[in-house]
């Protein structure tokens, strides 16, 4: 079975490519078509680390994603997430294909905040408000210039120089967090906050939220007034187990991202919407999927 590193996946994965797929298996996670358990997630206590293992299973792939992440690995030049993914083939079961999920974690994110924003933000948004500059922050503006005309782009991060690169980088602006919301179509807060940093009471009406920072199960990035807008979750039951900002806020969930997408539960034209993103393993086998299908038909060699 042969393992594909990260240069190679980086060489099959493209971000217009996956958002497709990442709504697509959004639909089929919320109408049931995959079966998934809660993530569960173990504390490394003596290096301040989180582990967890990922596995689902459908018609179009079956696999499982074993994921560590390190918030502190950023102070040592390290990616704070690192994680490997193995497919096996839904018809029989067989070994397939490992390979690095980093990378595939970073983007699949993304391209999952792309279909939401595809799908619910309004078609002539066109200003993005950035909280925070790093990894995510990075590929969420690549992946939402996809789906939207983001020609407004604001950036702000808790160390200014990251903020300032980063715009100089993407053609945005550094702001403050105030400054970069009010007003803005579209919000992405990417942070690994203890406390939040998105106050409800900066968002203009009818603004596109999405959180897909994490620090903890009991910690919370946006705070009470944002979180009292119409909440989408990517799962009810992982959202109400792991996300901060569902155990420490208790706001009702309007949907699944997957019920928005596929009609049964649409959102009011003009709502503010809140979707709290923490991350499935459909997500990352469909993702990982369209690497080895990509592969495969290149004529790469898996075995």
């Amino acid at each position: 079975m042969r393992y594909i590193d990260e240069a190679t996946v980086a060489g099959a994965l493209s971000m217009k490519e996956l958002v497709p797929v990442m709504r697509r298996a959004l639909i089929e996670f919320s109408e049931r078509q995959i079966s998934q358990p809660t993530r569960r997630i173990i504390d490394v206590d003596a290096y301040g680390g989180y582990f967890a293992a990922m596995p689902a299973a459908g018609a179009n792939g079956v696999g499982a994603k074993l994921v560590t992440f390190y918030p502190n690995n950023d102070q040592h030049g390290l990616h704070t997430h690192m994680a490997v993914i193995v497919l096996f083939k839904p018809e029989t079961g067989e070994p397939l294909v490992a390979m690095d999920g980093r990378l595939i974690t970073e983007m699949r994110t993304a391209a999952v905040t792309a279909a939401y924003v595809q799908g619910v933000a309004p078609k002539g948004a066109k200003s993005l408000a950035i909280l925070g500059a790093g990894t995510q922050g990075r590929s969420h503006i690549e992946a939402l210039r996809c789906v939207r005309d983001l020609s407004d782009l604001r950036i702000w991060n808790r160390t200014p120089e990251k903020a300032e690169a980063l715009a100089k980088e993407t053609g945005g602006k550094a702001m403050d967090r105030e400054a970069a919301v009010r007003g803005a179509d579209v919000v992405v807060v990417a942070t690994s906050s203890k406390e939040p940093v998105l106050e409800g009471r900066w968002l203009k009406q009818g603004a596109t939220v999405a959180s897909v920072g994490w620090a903890g199960r009991d910690v919370a990035e946006l705070d009470a007034v944002a979180m009292a807008n119409t909440v989408i979750v990517d799962s009810r039951e992982g959202a109400m187990a792991e996300s901060g900002n569902i155990r420490v806020w208790k706001p009702g969930i309007h949907a699944e991202l997957g019920e928005v997408l596929n009609g049964s539960r649409p959102v009011s034209p003009g709502a503010t919407t809140v979707f709290v993103s923490m991350g499935m393993a459909c997500e990352d086998i469909a993702a990982a999927s369209l690497v080895y299908e990509t592969l495969v038909a290149k004529g790469e060699r898996m075995a």
